[in-house]
């Protein structure tokens, strides 16, 4: 099976992009973690799928596939790269386009100055909708990790995010501590581990470790769960600027109940094709 392929990051955390809206392509478990194989792939933090709507108020369905081989929920990172995609590929002249996911609707729009603006949705915050086993609503809650216990904010961005304040995040254990969070038993369907130091009201620093993926050098829906964790707690003020180690993303949220955006740039790496058995 020869797999024809475009190469893209957000900010770093990039992505194997294939276009299915004219022909489906057969992804197994064994393919995608072939692809996304550093040494003997192509090699991407995730696979993005493009495929044709199934509904007629939606422009296009996304499907992402983590390098485990695993299908989720969400990506904002790879919603920005989408909107690029289907623009440079001209599947739609339109800006601002609707997509369907696993966990719903997004509406990723390409700005005149080239960066890319989602509406990620209404967060979700009652625990049994992260999902998180926690018989409290409280925004901050105890998890024990080991020997220690850490105080997180459990959101969802349509798929799961643990949230910790930190003093420092480059002195954060975000690998150690990441992967026991990630397959914590309070989390049933996994987490993305989020670590996030504020600056200031209008600034702070993050680092994820993510679901499927280890760490990324950055996590657009885990940018989006942790401005909202920091504007639960009091710590931020909209809009923040989240910077990740592979760059800045601007995040706006009103408060409960309203859409998060997103704003971060999209880019094009490569284009090829790979053989897969």
């Amino acid at each position: 099976m020869k797999l024809r392929f475009t190469k893209m990051h957000g900010l770093g955390n990039d992505f194997v992009v294939i276009d299915a809206t004219r022909a489906p392509v057969d992804l197994t478990p064994a393919r995608v973690k072939a692809i996304a194989d550093r040494h003997f792939g192509v090699g991407c933090d995730q696979l993005l799928v493009v495929e044709p709507a199934a509904r007629p108020d939606v422009d296009f369905r996304y499907r992402i596939f983590n390098a485990d081989g695993g299908e989720v929920e969400q990506c904002g990172n790879g919603a920005r790269c989408f909107v690029r995609f289907v623009h440079d590929k001209r599947l739609t002249d339109k800006a601002e386009i609707r997509v369907e996911t696993r966990s719903g609707i997004i509406a990723p729009r390409l700005r005149a100055d080239g960066l890319v603006t989602v509406d990620m949705g209404v967060p979700e915050l009652a625990p049994a909708k992260v999902p998180f086993v926690s018989d409290s609503d409280a925004v901050v809650q105890p998890l024990q990790v080991g020997a220690d216990t850490v105080a997180i904010t459990a959101v969802s961005m349509g798929n799961p995010h643990a949230v910790q304040v930190v003093a420092d995040v480059d002195a954060a254990p975000v690998v150690e501590q990441g992967a026991r969070i990630e397959r914590h038993e309070r989390f049933p369907a996994r987490v993305n581990a989020g670590f996030l130091q504020v600056v200031d009201a209008h600034e702070a620093r993050l680092r994820v470790f993510e679901r499927g993926a280890g760490e990324t050098l950055a996590c657009g829906t885990g940018a989006c769960a942790a401005v909202v964790a920091g504007i639960l707690r009091g710590l931020l003020e909209t809009p923040v600027r989240v910077h990740t180690r592979g760059g800045e993303l601007e995040i706006a949220w009103d408060g409960p109940g309203t859409p998060v955006r997103m704003t971060g740039p999209a880019v094009t790496v490569f284009e090829g094709e790979m053989e897969l058995a």
